[in-house]
């Protein structure tokens, strides 16, 4: 539309259904990969894709004709049927339920990147669950812990 500017940028974080260490490194970056042109193909800005065994963080810019949940639903949909069909598992793999979507301005760009970029790192020193929950407060997102991921694992 003529007139309609827009620069949004998005991180959304999710997990591996039971958070069970299934994204193996010999193919997690194919997969990254594959991520990354499902959202170009859905005509937003991929920026980064990347994460560790049990989750994966997408950084984006949001084009607003397209709804946040909309494009996950998509991602975690068209990358569990790539990881099936490409038999990387011997057990059928899927995301778990939900997603956490956090906002971010032009200039912290560069830092969420090598945040991002950074996962193997950052989580030799930090769960997954910490990182998480420690989104949720910092975004001040009201939550109960019995309803987001399964932590069982």
């Amino acid at each position: 539309m003529p007139g309609t500017y827009s620069k949004i940028y998005i991180q959304c974080v999710f997990a591996v259904k039971r958070r069970e260490n299934l994204l193996q490194k010999p193919w997690r970056d194919e997969v990254f990969k594959y991520i990354s042109g499902i959202i170009t193909e859905k005509k937003q800005k991929s920026i980064i894709v990347n994460g560790v065994s049990d989750h994966v963080h997408i950084f984006f810019g949001l084009n607003p004709a397209m709804g946040i949940s909309d494009l996950v639903r998509d991602v975690k949909n068209n990358s569990s049927k790539f990881i099936n069909e490409q038999n990387f598992l011997k057990c059928k793999f899927a995301w778990q339920e939900g997603y956490g979507a956090f906002s971010y301005s032009p200039s912290h760009v560069d830092r969420v990147y090598k945040y991002i970029a950074n996962q193997e790192e950052h989580h030799r020193n930090k769960t997954f669950k910490h990182e998480y929950v420690e989104f949720l407060n910092q975004y001040e997102i009201e939550h109960d812990e019995k309803y987001l991921f399964d932590w069982f694992l």
